[in-house]
């Protein structure tokens, strides 16, 4: 009995450290998003403050306003905001479904060994760097954008445009919303659809109305990831957007100005108030990331349940 005692007392300390190191863990890390989100919003705020060195920012005119002109001292992201919006959701909209039917393919439809090469594929997209992604759209989508502006008879810079920020942007979150949606189909219960199939539905009936509607919660985690990645990708949306300097940009073959492009752009060759004024840009970013996030979730919500 005394060894007995001795034993679960040994336990329960090593359970006790392993769980105080957890902790230091998890505030560890925490403390890296808090620390990172003070310094954003301190060097993003400093701007629109009176006593600021540089000269101080009309708050109103930055959140409203529809030209974005460093040259000219007019910093206007109203515009930009909605050019972001327009360019992630329209991607969004076209990659989630794309996603979501593959992965619906590769867990309940595809042959053992199709679906393992496939879901090797899909891996494989989503750790390509965003360079490459760039890369591939100033040499490919361009052409492509190109190519359908003629049959439009309309001109583009060079095939740089909200359209191929689109695709970019589709291409780029395709693997990222697949992967999480594999996981949730995956994970939904064998009975269900053995239920779903006694009642007398067919498999394409239980995949669409049990199989989906079930694993709609990491379907959705995977859309908020996807939108929260095309939200923030700057290098390779820099590198087919263009860089319009008021808007906002609703022809699909216009250039464009998102708000990470705008961040990025010339970032080593400014100073002060152009420097500065970019953490402002970023935490417009941050709230439009939140808002969206918010949205999805309210979506997410309803699914199913009408």
């Amino acid at each position: 009995m005394l060894i007995n005692a001795e034993k679960v007392k040994r336990n329960k300390a090593i359970d006790k450290a392993a769980r105080m190191f957890f902790l230091a863990m998890a505030l560890l890390s925490s403390s890296f998003i808090v620390i990172l989100v003070l310094f954003i919003f301190m060097k993003g705020i400093s701007p629109f403050l009176p006593n600021y060195q540089y000269g101080t920012v009309n708050l109103i005119d930055f959140l409203f306003g529809m030209t974005y002109r460093q040259d000219q001292k007019l910093y206007g992201v109203g515009f930009i905001v909605i050019n972001t919006l327009i360019s992630s959701f329209a991607a969004l909209l076209i990659s989630l479904p794309i996603s979501v039917l593959t992965a619906l393919f590769i867990v309940k439809i595809a042959p053992k060994q199709l679906s393992g090469l496939m879901q090797a594929v899909v891996e494989l997209l989503a750790s390509i760097p965003s360079i490459v992604y760039g890369v591939f759209a100033a040499g490919v989508l361009t052409d492509f954008v190109k190519w359908l502006a003629s049959l439009f008879n309309v001109t583009t810079a060079g095939g740089s445009s909200l359209l191929a920020v689109i695709l970019l942007l589709a291409i780029m979150i395709f693997p990222t919303i697949t992967s999480m949606a594999i996981t949730a189909i995956g994970a939904v219960d064998r009975d269900l659809e053995h239920a779903s199939l006694a009642l007398g539905a067919t498999e394409t009936q239980t995949n669409f109305k049990v199989v989906l509607i079930s694993a709609k919660s990491g379907i959705f985690a995977g859309a908020i990831l996807g939108l929260g990645r095309a939200f923030g990708e700057a290098t390779a949306v820099s590198m087919v957007a263009g860089n319009k300097l008021y808007g906002p940009t609703f022809s699909l073959f216009d250039i464009t100005k998102t708000l990470t492009s705008t961040m990025l752009a010339g970032l080593k060759e400014t100073t002060g108030l152009d420097y500065d004024i970019r953490f402002s840009v970023g935490i417009v970013l941050l709230v439009v990331i939140f808002g969206s996030n918010w949205l999805l979730n309210l979506v997410k919500q309803k699914v199913g349940n009408m």
